[in-house]
């Protein structure tokens, strides 16, 4: 065998991923070509046996139940409703419908996990609204995609589930371990709007009076109740049941799917047409991440049978690096790809590569998956990839230009790489939660 051939391996799959070709296929042609090149095709007898093994895992049933029920809970109507509702609530106050859609983000991400939908929704509700009260571009872009991000890290998050699959600890845990991580950064935010709002009361104006006075008494009551109560009786009932070890995270998901549906018949927006299109949607989103996973799964059979593992595992022993340094290492090349490959890519493609040198480092996975995490969550605001950013311009109105949105999103990249120091130098951040709740 040549010596150095994972490392080559590995450099191929990149480059031509950087060339924009299909992962799926890019992953899974490499794999096969090299091989076939190294072992001859008796080595693929276990590739089958591989991907029968992610066809059988039990945790993966997770993501399309968590797809269906985001796609669902957009198409009650609900999502619409709470955001006008808090937009009401804290309109008297500077910078309240920042504050709204940070709060309605949170929620919606607890809700969903999905941030395409969050993003696109509060996009095409809020973002004329605010343009028209007088908010700055860079401050209402910003606010909508970086709240639209919270879905990567707030549980229950499909982030969180692929990287319990990879990691191979348990999902129930990481969801756990996220809840302080990913609220730490709700409250960061909030810290950064209220400072706009204080420090550059034009930017972020509070609502005019007119517009507030129509919100009062029994129907205040009544649209905070069916926009607020409601949903957050979903998420309970979906975090509630994995936090309570009463459900495991599959079955929650199962849970929340039908309770999405629930609702959506409770409001009279369930349709054929609409479940058509929810099961279409969740059967384009789940077997794109499947195909993914599939060629990931070749990639990782011929990574491992060219010892590559071994060899980096070796590499970096002899490099005599402190694990503390290797995670910086880790840490910063998944920032940097986060700006030219998509988090699935990399879940797949640089985590299962990195994971056994962790584990012979003896290094928590589970605070590695938060941290993970954490730092996938910067891919979606960073560009020129950033999916965030290409949601948001797709609904924006003609006036918003993508210097806008690339220039609104910076403070939040700063913030969310703030929230993950504290989480590397405050291990308890993510993992006392789990202990106190012994999970």
């Amino acid at each position: 065998m040549i010596e150095g051939l994972p490392i080559i391996f590995f450099v191929v799959i990149l480059i031509l991923l950087l060339m924009g070709f299909p992962v799926a296929f890019t992953l899974g042609g490499a794999s096969i070509i090299f091989g076939l090149l190294s072992f001859g095709p008796e080595f693929f007898n276990l590739l089958p046996l591989r991907i029968w093994g992610i066809m059988q895992n039990y945790i993966l049933i997770a993501v399309p139940l968590f797809v269906f029920m985001g796609v669902m809970f957009e198409k009650s109507g609900l999502a619409e409703e709470l955001l006008e509702t808090m937009a009401l609530l804290f309109g008297k106050l500077r910078g309240g419908l920042a504050i709204s859609v940070l709060i309605v983000g949170a929620m919606l991400a607890a809700a969903t996990g999905i941030v395409g939908a969050t993003v696109v929704t509060m996009g095409v509700l809020t973002l004329p609204t605010m343009l028209k009260k007088g908010y700055d571009p860079k401050v209402a872009t910003g606010i909508i995609s970086a709240s639209g991000t919270l879905g990567q890290i707030i549980p229950p998050s499909i982030v969180l589930v692929l990287l319990g699959s990879v990691l191979n600890v348990s999902v129930g845990e990481l969801f756990v371990a996220a809840v302080i991580p990913g609220f730490a950064l709700v409250v960061l935010f909030f810290i950064w709007v209220i400072y706009i709002a204080i420090t550059q009361p034009k930017k972020a104006p509070a609502m005019p009076k007119e517009d507030l006075d129509a919100f009062k008494g029994v129907v205040k009551f009544k649209r905070i109740i069916t926009a607020f109560i409601i949903p957050f009786f979903l998420i309970l009932a979906v975090l509630g049941s994995i936090f309570a070890g009463i459900a495991s995270p599959t079955e929650a998901a199962a849970i929340g799917a039908l309770g999405a549906t629930l609702l959506t018949v409770l409001r009279g927006k369930f349709t054929i047409a609409t479940l058509k299109e929810v099961m279409i949607r969740t059967m384009t989103l789940t077997s794109m991440a499947f195909l993914i996973l599939v060629g990931a799964s070749a990639f990782g059979l011929v990574f491992r049978g060219l010892h590559g593992d071994t060899y980096l595992t070796d590499l970096i022993i002899s490099a005599n690096l402190e694990p503390h340094h290797f995670l910086a290492i880790v840490m910063l090349i998944i920032f940097v790809a986060g700006f030219f490959i998509d988090f699935i890519e990399i879940i797949f493609i640089i985590v299962p590569v990195v994971a056994p040198i962790f584990i012979h480092m003896n290094i928590n996975l589970v605070w590695v998956g938060i941290l993970i995490a954490m730092n996938l969550q910067t891919s979606f605001l960073t560009p020129p990839f950033g999916f965030t950013l290409f949601y948001l311009k797709g609904v924006a109105p003609p006036e918003i230009t993508t210097s806008h949105i690339y220039k609104g999103i910076i403070p939040y990249v700063i913030i969310q790489l703030i929230g993950l120091l504290l989480v590397i130098f405050f291990p308890d951040l993510a993992l006392w939660l789990p202990k106190v709740m012994g999970v």
